[in-house]
């Protein structure tokens, strides 16, 4: 009978990292981090105490406060878009989090997305990107099968910006064909309405299974002063569509309660009364797991210089339960570590980078750059890729890669047609993948490894992230080529226009550094969310549980099954 050989893996951290080394990573990665915890703490504050004050003044709760109520105690709430149009101004005002919270969350034991409109910032509007953060919210629902909960306080758009939030595939409206996605799936969608609800707000809660609405809410195709200057009726919104309307007339809502406090312990039951999860039947019997070696390390063992190296084997020994991991296929394609663990009890595939310089097992005393691509690494990951797949085991990509191999000998091999192959089989998966840019994304590399365009549920960058086609250095080169000589220096002896040319190549280089920052990528949702590397392990956890949650829906198959056994029986090597 087959079955999984997971092994241990990892060392002491003494072992290879010795003190001085690891006290300089972590100090490094300390400051990036402390600023990534200061301004988490800035978005949480919306548009501050005195918007705050404005809503408790009307008898409601923030809506912080709301999904604080609603979450089980002592869970950690997941969110994702924090940084959504992070340092954009709208002529001189800010959308921290586009003005709008979307988070996963435990609710009565069970995952779930919860997406509330933030009513400290402009009294919910949507601005410019917050559709799309809510449509990626619900297609991370949509892909989990996990429950949505919405918690409405939205005065439609912030009509300032209208022209870029109304129109357009991913608009406002596109929220809409989500929730009926979710509908058509048999996702369940419960809302809370808790008060403005006007235009677009309207529309999102009606497709839910369920509607609340409070004392204060209302849902409006038009608010009172739109209907007073187009048909000179003096009307208050809660008379045109408040809970006596449309819990007890229109039908369109289920049920009416007296405050915030009363709906959020609704919705929490409404929750109880879903199927529990599958991660139980999942584990077969296995308890989860820490890993038996920190993950709390993680934050001293990356190097602050992108250009250095670190062992990505303790990487892996530090996210997988007890440090047990079955490495496949590990005398092919060494650039590539592929494997299976249990995240949680329940199992896992992975795929990583490993860094440094690597033996050529294919040319005798040769050597190859770790974080690079080549033929054997990516046909390795796609046969990997493939097997999960048909296996019905959830991915982990950890990238940090420098993109292709490139040259005589990587065009010869037809290095193109097998990195087609990987991006073909990643584009066809209907297995969750989740994707972590641990470091380096750059060039067709991060495409490869599921990169936020290939559709991964969840794409997450650390504080060291670099997204680009090429560095900042490098690509200055490739813009100066034709004034610089065959080793890259200026090729002029005039001052000033060397000068000119130093001032150029400078300028282009700190352009495409600044655009590398991970909240660059964040503010324009070019991924999903930034974390520390100590909480690594948590993000893995929720993926995982996520994953499992549902049944019915997917093949999972018994391990004896595997596809991966049959990759492992025809590469063993024989004695």
């Amino acid at each position: 009978m087959a079955k999984v050989p997971l092994e241990p893996t990892g060392r002491v951290r003494a072992g290879f990292c010795d003190d001085a080394t690891f006290a300089e990573n972590r100090a490094a990665l300390g400051e990036k981090e402390a600023l990534l915890d200061a301004r988490r703490a800035e978005v949480a504050l919306g548009w501050g105490e005195k918007y705050a004050a404005r809503v408790h003044e009307k008898g409601k709760l923030t809506t912080r406060e709301r999904i604080d109520l609603l979450v089980d105690p002592g869970t950690r709430t997941f969110e994702v878009g924090t940084f959504v149009n992070h340092g954009r101004t709208f002529g001189e005002l800010s959308s921290p989090g586009a003005g709008v919270v979307t988070a996963f969350c435990h609710i009565e034991g069970r995952l779930a997305m919860v997406i509330a409109n933030d009513n400290t910032v402009a009294s919910g509007s949507w601005w410019p990107l917050t559709p799309e953060k809510i449509e990626r919210a619900q297609q991370m629902a949509l892909r989990l099968r996990l429950p949505v909960v919405y918690l409405v306080d939205c005065s439609g758009l912030y009509l300032h910006e209208q022209s870029r939030s109304f129109p357009g595939r991913t608009g406002a409206g596109h929220i809409f064909k989500k929730n009926s996605e979710l509908s058509d799936a048999g996702v369940p969608q419960i809302a809370g309405v808790f008060g403005d609800c006007i235009a677009g707000g309207g529309y999102m809660p009606i497709i839910s299974d369920r509607v609340y609405m409070t004392e204060q809410a209302y849902m409006v195709i038009a608010g009172a002063a739109l209907i007073k200057g187009a048909k000179s009726q003096h009307l208050s919104s809660l008379d045109i569509g408040g809970p006596e309307v449309h819990v007890h007339q229109s039908g369109c809502a289920d049920v009416r309660v007296p405050d915030d406090e009363t709906c959020l312990l609704r919705i929490r039951s409404e929750l109880r009364r879903l199927a529990g999860g599958a991660q139980d039947f999942y584990r077969s019997g296995v308890e989860p797991a820490q890993p038996h070696h920190p993950p709390g390390e993680l934050s001293g063992l990356f190097p602050a210089d992108h250009r250095m190296a670190y062992d990505a084997g303790e990487v892996l020994a530090r996210l997988v339960d007890r440090g047990l991991f079955w490495e496949t296929l590990p005398d092919r394609g060494r650039e590539m570590i592929c494997g299976v663990g249990r995240v949680g009890g329940l199992y896992t595939g992975f795929l990583i980078n490993r860094q440094g310089v690597i033996d050529d097992p294919e040319e005798r005393g040769a050597h190859k750059v770790g974080g690079i691509l080549y033929k054997e690494g990516i046909a390795k990951a796609s046969a990997f890729s493939r097997a999960c797949d048909a296996d019905g085991i959830p991915l982990v990509w950890l990238q940090d890669v420098s993109g292709f191999d490139i040259g005589v000998e990587a065009e010869r091999t037809g290095l193109l047609g097998y990195g087609s192959s990987l991006i073909h089989t990643n584009s066809t998966n209907s297995v969750p993948m989740f994707t972590v840019l641990l470091r380096r994304a750059s060039g067709a590399g991060y495409y490869a490894m599921a990169g936020m365009p290939y559709e991964p549920v969840v794409q997450l960058s650390t504080c060291l992230t670099r997204q680009s086609v090429m560095e900042g250095r490098t690509l200055a080169i490739a813009a100066y080529n034709t004034r610089l000589d065959d080793d890259f220096q200026i090729a002029t002896d005039d001052p000033g226009e060397r000068a000119e040319i130093e001032r150029g190549m400078r300028a282009t280089e700190e352009r495409i550094e600044a655009d590398m920052d991970p909240y660059r990528a964040a503010a324009q949702m070019d991924t999903d969310e930034i974390v520390r590397t100590d909480e690594l392990r948590a993000w893995l956890e929720l993926f995982v549980s996520a994953s499992y949650q549902a049944s019915g829906y997917r093949r999972v198959r018994n391990p004896r099954i595997w596809t991966l056994h049959d990759l492992a029986a025809l590469t063993e090597v024989r004695g």
